[in-house]
């Protein structure tokens, strides 16, 4: 008996063959790391709190906005590492459904973004807080317009306690 005819019985090969010689997951990982580097997008989004905005100026936003932005996000008890910010005007191809898919997110904030802007199949006004497909929606007026105007901050801050269930 030489080495080149051994017949293995079915049960040990499939044993030995239990697990596939191509690894799917990692394929499926790239593929979703790929897609992250297509959004460009500021802080670490650990409590997938989404916020998008709008500005041709810079990468993300102004700073003076960002500095406004920090400040209520520091009030909902909330930074940097907890949300994702994304200029929709330096990103190509946002939509809703390549935003949960690719940033998972729970909790949309849009500021002077119509629902329709990221591909939304309804549309509500502002301040009214939208459930839809297990994701909260805010819209907003532009960030500029809430900073220099109380109504507007008050507005906004009763929706936010009730996203963000703060007492």
């Amino acid at each position: 008996m030489s080495l080149d005819n051994i017949q293995l019985p079915s049960i040990v090969l499939q044993g030995l063959y239990k697990h596939c010689l191509i690894d799917l997951k990692n394929e499926q990982q790239t593929a979703v790391k790929t897609e992250l580097k297509r959004f460009s997008t500021l802080g670490n989004n650990r409590r997938h709190v989404l916020i998008l905005v709008e500005s041709d100026e810079t990468l993300y936003m102004p700073d003076d906005l960002l500095n406004f932005l920090m400040g209520v996000l520091a009030a909902c008890n909330l930074n940097m590492e907890d949300v994702a910010i994304l200029n929709i005007k330096k990103n190509t191809s946002v939509t809703y459904k390549n935003l949960t898919d690719v940033l998972k997110s729970e909790k949309i904030l849009l500021f002077g973004i119509t629902p329709s802007g990221i591909g939304l199949p309804l549309d509500f006004p502002n301040y009214q807080i939208q459930q839809y497909n297990g994701q909260i929606y805010l819209t907003a007026p532009v960030l500029s317009h809430i900073q220099n105007n109380k109504i507007e901050k008050t507005k906004l801050w009763i929706c936010l306690k009730q996203i963000f269930e703060i007492k």
